[in-house]
């Protein structure tokens, strides 16, 4: 009787660690979702970062510590994105599984290409992030990336489902192809090809050498009569963005990065848009937007309030939403 009830409460054991759900945090909502549409019904996933607030700047309180205590995952950006509360909500979490390092924790921007990575450092400079920009879920290939580092993670700590991980992915990036490029296009030539052309710069020139221009759907073509026009932003968030649908920025309202902007640097923005006739300033939902209505006052030019981030907006709900409306919005406005 007693071997019985031993093995009873053995197999109880091993069906009810089977079923548990892995629990990730993550420092922003866009990690959030991403990790969701990774893992799916075997994880539970909760954000410290809300959509609408400035992922630069979050106070370590004891409420997220506790709520990391729990984690079997931490996922955060990376490139010192979170440097001003990561180790410290770690650390007071007592969780030794997800400290840097260990292997509940994740880096996202891991083998994403960075950009603006400075060669040296100073506070002179502003506050810039001596690994490169970090805003990098703003470039569709990247999130596709990042969903692959999600997974390899939940795959690391969780092998027995990682079929069901890899699907998931699968799904994810497929869901990111047809958004980009239309899935008329993404059938003929592939997902991959499509990439590889965008990124070296030449997915238009081909697909027009092709005939094929006409079958290009998505956030490409909504943006492919734009390249090469100009925008102003307030800070250095839409990088990755501009870089893959071939916008440039002319100047940003901040004198240097998180400075706030000043009359007399306004002056020069004022005079740069005048010079190179930009049509827009493209700005962030929870930045004040005094400034920006300020210059394009004097301009004539837009000011587009985007959501950088899901969560940041009614209309992102997730990373796919979030594109669409940063997409349509930028591209109405041009």
């Amino acid at each position: 009787m007693r071997k019985l009830i031993v093995l009873f409460l053995l197999v109880g054991a091993v069906a009810t660690q089977a079923s548990a759900k892995l629990n990730v945090v993550t420092t922003t909502e866009d990690l959030a979702d991403i990790a969701r549409q990774v893992g799916g019904s075997l994880v539970t996933v909760s954000s410290l970062v809300t959509g609408n607030r400035d992922p630069h700047f979050l106070e370590a309180r004891p409420g997220f510590m506790s709520r990391v205590r729990n984690a079997n995952l931490f996922i955060a950006i990376g490139l010192n994105l979170e440097v001003g509360y990561e180790r410290a909500i770690l650390q007071g979490s007592g969780n030794s599984k997800v400290q840097i390092g260990a292997s509940g924790h994740l880096y996202a921007s891991e083998g994403v290409p960075v950009v603006e990575k400075p060669s040296s450092v100073s506070r002179a400079q502003g506050d810039i992030h001596p690994d490169g920009n970090p805003h990098i879920w703003l470039d569709p290939y990247n999130a596709r990336i990042m969903a692959t580092n999600i997974a390899n993670a939940m795959i690391r700590l969780d092998p027995s489902n990682a079929n069901t991980y890899l699907r998931n992915l699968s799904s994810f990036q497929s869901k990111v192809d047809v958004a980009m490029f239309g899935e008329a296009l993404v059938q003929k030539y592939g997902a991959q090809k499509l990439w590889d052309l965008s990124n070296s710069g030449d997915l238009i020139e081909r697909l027009r050498a092709a005939g094929d221009y006409d079958r290009l759907g998505g956030w490409a073509r909504k943006m492919a009569p734009h390249r090469g026009k100009a925008i102003v932003a307030y800070h250095r968030t839409w990088s990755y963005f501009v870089k893959r649908f071939g916008l440039r920025v002319a100047a940003e309202l901040e004198p240097k990065p998180g400075i706030p902007p000043t009359p007399g640097h306004l002056a020069t923005v004022t005079r740069i848009m005048k010079e190179q006739i930009v049509r827009v300033i493209l700005h962030e939902t929870y930045y004040s937007t005094g400034a920006a209505k300020s210059v394009a006052a004097q301009t004539g030019a837009k000011v587009v309030v985007a959501p950088p981030s899901v969560g940041a907006d009614r209309a992102a709900k997730d990373y796919i939403s979030l594109m669409d409306t940063i997409v349509n919005r930028l591209a109405e406005a041009l």
